[in-house]
């Protein structure tokens, strides 16, 4: 079967990101459809590398029944690029971060959010508005993928 390759990045890779990666997986296992797809997440900044999902968010996700799979913050490198299939970014500067680092190489990259930016629960501290927004991006994402 063919496999859907998705890359979430954000920021620093310890909220939001992070927080899709889980969500995203989480729906993949529960609809037995983990053979058909290859989930991770990245940062464009180096800020965070190493570190896990921040505290908020993993609760957030414990308190959704989401589980929260081993994480440490890495940044986006140009072979990611390359493997995934769909690269889907969280806000406007993060397009802007990617397009810096990787210029003319923008044709797999699409927002989360068709309309708007995801909230950025690092400077709003509502993690409860960042899982809805996210929840609403990975079930469009699904459509478009065709589950």
């Amino acid at each position: 079967m063919a496999r859907n390759r998705i890359l979430f990045v954000c920021h620093g890779n310890i909220c939001r990101s992070a927080m899709a990666e889980c969500m995203l997986t989480d729906l993949v296992r529960s609809r037995g459809l983990e053979s058909q797809f290859e989930i991770d997440s990245a940062a464009t900044s180096r800020e965070e590398i190493g570190n896990p999902i921040y505290p908020p968010a993993k609760r957030m996700l414990l308190n959704k029944h989401i589980l929260v799979i081993p994480h440490k913050a890495r940044q986006i490198t140009s072979l990611d690029m390359d493997y995934f299939d769909h690269i889907i970014y969280m806000d406007r500067n993060n397009l802007f971060n990617l397009g810096r680092m990787f210029p003319g190489n923008l044709s797999k990259l699409r927002p989360m959010l068709p309309d708007r930016d995801v909230a950025d629960p690092w400077y709003t501290g509502d993690f409860l508005a960042t899982y809805n927004d996210l929840a609403n991006g990975i079930e469009r994402l699904m459509k478009d993928l065709g589950y």
